[in-house]
């Protein structure tokens, strides 16, 4: 288990802090994430990678010569936000690019995604190598389902040196996509891992069992079978992987076996003997075989095998020496330190709750955005009491963050929102604030899909005026939309579309019906209620808990029931404001 934290919200900021004082010989702090400390060649593409902090060396080791030029850090288990990796490319880029690169996650995917629309309205050319190396995640024919694990570093190592060779933009995602379809991966576990403050892991395995075709963010396997011997092991993997040997693929394979947090060294090397017997029998040329951590899940006890099935080009690329914190091929380059003095520590992208100054709203926009900070005061303490709980129902499936990503997320929106209020902001003003707090904050796809609401509604009700029902339908319905478009979920696909959706159209039909504010948000909360009920009966067939969705039936959606309880407890909030005013 984890054993050594202090307040678990802040675990993430803390180790990459310390993480930085231990490592400045490669790394620098930057908004986001890191990135290099040493100096980089005018007009050289940057690879930029990326996701949740709990995988170490993967993210920010990887980050040095002949690797990553920066990582952005998300909170544990859950990707950085938009503005963090906007942050982070910006501080790298050089003048030749961006390359980003990262595991398929449903979060990582909408924030990189939207960091990339951002990095190219600013004039930075960017483009999207996602890496989708897990076998057990998707069949053969849905490749672009799959999930990034281990075989991260093949594909991040392949891209990076294609850029130290001078590549350009393009040539460097093509090494990439390249090196993606060339990598194949399958992993096994025989326990969970253990978030900072949680009193047990994420899944358990029965005694003398192992859990088959996990991922790397404390999702329980897809197959569950007895332990075997360390042959039995290497057999299983390098049998799995053989089966779907890349096309034209001509025997050159470089093997990583890859512990996952807590088998030791020695074990793994009982395990890779067999599995370079078995290749050799196969008449595969091993080339550069990795044995040790390369991308972790906290204290997991597991392993994945990942073969890198190589070409001509990759085998060149694949000479280029690397130094970062913790991985290092090859003779070190000569590098020269970028001095403290000379790269600072300002942001590289301003921090959108405060960067702008407050506009004045009128009076009753106003009152308005009072209502709104005490509607935000109240959200985030609703979500302090369910944070465990949230954690619970999350780690049936999926990863178990969503109760701190959501406690993040929803306090830094409350400060953000607090603060302009009380420069006398309106009420769309304190609603966007929120929502770049929130998103950035939190994170993940939850801390992306509350920005998208809370904005949405921030446009629909303007600086102006007194929002009634009408309008707050509105833009319930915008940021419904929105969250749909983003997000790509639809209604059925266990998700927070399943509470949200009942919820505006009760909210719009309410309203259209002539019924105040604080009644229509009653009623459209009861619906959201028992729509995020109904979620325990779905199947999953998005994000994460996709792969493992029979593990979920029985339990509902934690999106659809946080949004439950956040609505409920913003109709209180709604109707105390009634009563001490007198109108909605």
């Amino acid at each position: 288990m984890t054993r050594l934290w202090n307040d678990p919200a802040d675990f993430a900021d803390e180790m990459i802090d310390g993480f930085v004082a231990a490592n400045g010989r490669y790394v620098r702090r930057v908004t986001g994430g890191v990135v290099r400390s040493t100096a980089v060649p005018e007009g050289q593409v940057a690879v930029i990678v990326g996701g949740g902090s709990g995988h170490y060396p993967a993210f920010g080791g990887l980050v040095g010569p002949g690797l990553a030029h920066g990582a952005a850090m998300g909170n544990l288990f859950a990707s950085p936000s938009t503005q963090q990796v906007q942050a982070v490319a910006t501080a790298a880029h050089t003048g030749g690019g961006i390359l980003l690169t990262y595991g398929n996650y449903a979060g990582d995917v909408l924030n990189f995604d939207a960091a990339q629309e951002r990095l190219r309205a600013d004039g930075i050319p960017c483009e999207t190598v996602i890496v989708t190396d897990d076998i057990a995640s998707a069949p053969p024919d849905e490749r672009d389902r799959r999930r990034g694990i281990a075989g991260d570093l093949t594909v991040f190592r392949a891209a990076a040196a294609a850029a130290a060779e001078g590549y350009d933009l393009a040539g460097v995602a093509r090494v990439a996509r390249l090196a993606n379809e060339r990598t194949r991966s399958f992993g096994v576990a025989f326990g969970g891992c253990t978030l900072p403050g949680a009193d047990a892991p994420l899944f358990t395995v029965p005694q003398g069992r192992m859990a088959v075709g996990l991922g790397i963010h404390g999702e329980p396997g897809i197959d569950e079978t007895g332990i075997p011997t360390a042959d039995g092991l290497a057999e299983l993997l390098v049998g799995r992987l053989l089966q779907e040997r890349p096309d034209g693929a001509d025997g050159r394979v470089v093997p990583l076996l890859n512990g996952l947090g807590s088998l030791t060294a020695e074990e793994l090397f009982v395990v890779y003997r067999r599995c370079a017997t078995l290749l050799a029998d196969a008449g595969i040329e091993i080339v550069d075989p990795h044995v040790g951590d390369y991308c972790t899940s906290f204290d997991m006890a597991g392993a994945s095998l990942t073969l890198f099935w190589l070409d001509d080009e990759l085998a060149q690329l694949w000479e280029t020496p690397v130094d970062t914190p913790a991985y290092r091929r090859g003779a070190a380059p000569t590098t020269i330190r970028i001095e403290p003095a000379d790269s600072g520590s300002a942001p590289a992208v301003p921090d959108a709750a405060t960067a702008q100054p407050v506009t004045p709203g009128d009076p009753a926009s106003v009152a308005a955005a009072d209502i709104v900070r005490a509607a935000l005061t109240v959200i985030a303490g609703t979500i302090d009491a369910h944070a465990d709980e949230l954690g619970r129902i999350d780690a049936v499936a999926g990863d178990g963050d969503h109760g701190i990503g959501m406690q993040r997320g929803s306090h830094a929106a409350q400060a953000a929102a607090a603060s302009a209020a009380l420069a006398g902001a309106g009420v769309a003003t304190v609603l966007q604030r929120a929502a770049d707090a929130w998103s950035d904050r939190a994170g993940g796809t939850s801390g992306a899909l509350w920005g998208v609401m809370l904005s949405a509604l921030a446009g629909a009700l303007g600086d102006a005026g007194r929002p009634d029902a009408t309008r707050v339908a509105a833009g319930v319905a915008a940021g419904a939309r929105g969250v749909r478009q983003y997000g790509k979920a639809e209604v059925g696909d266990k998700t927070l579309v399943d509470a949200l959706v009942p919820f505006s159209a009760e909210l719009t039909r309410a309203a259209d019906a002539g019924a105040g504010l604080v009644d229509a948000w009653r009623a459209a909360a009861a619906t959201a209620t028992a729509a995020a009920a109904a979620t325990a009966d779905l199947m999953p067939r998005m994000g994460r808990a996709r792969t493992h969705g029979q593990n979920s039936v029985g339990t509902v959606d934690a999106g659809a029931h946080s949004l439950a309880l956040i609505v409920t407890a913003v109709g209180e909030v709604l109707a105390d404001a009634q009563e001490r005013n007198g109108h909605d």
